[in-house]
């Protein structure tokens, strides 16, 4: 079986939260959502769990940060182009995503930094590995 990785986030409002996720072209899996959690689907083998802060705080007795404040972590996915990069972070700005910093463009690496509604910073990311500087 491959590794599979669950993220964890804690959100104010799972059904805006859930329909943010659902703008920028993620499904989630019915079999894990009910009122208290949602398991979003990125892949098959990636998914965010979005948990109220009910819910998170059965798992974990540290408070909860204010991701609009502070940063917990930074997520980081992978697109297929550079124009892939920029269709989902346009999609998140949409949804009420915003976007954290400047686009990065190293030639080789592109990327863009977007924090969902609830603050939580993804980043998405197209490496032209051939082109990766050598050491």
């Amino acid at each position: 079986m491959s590794t599979m990785i669950f993220v964890n986030l804690p959100v104010r409002d799972l059904p805006a939260a859930m329909a943010y996720y659902k703008a920028l072209g993620f499904d989630h899996n019915p079999q894990f959502t009910d009122e208290t959690a949602a398991c979003i689907v990125i892949s098959d083998t990636i998914f965010a769990m979005l948990l109220t802060h009910d819910k998170f705080a059965q798992f974990s007795s540290a408070p909860i940060p204010d991701p609009q404040q502070q940063t917990q972590a930074l997520y980081a996915l992978s697109r297929d182009s550079r124009a892939a990069v920029d269709a989902i972070a346009e999609a998140g700005l949409k949804a009420g995503g915003r976007e954290t910093r400047d686009a990065q463009d190293y030639g080789f690496m592109f990327s863009r930094a977007i924090a969902d509604i609830d603050g939580h910073v993804w980043e998405y990311v197209w490496m032209d590995m051939s082109q990766v500087p050598q050491e």
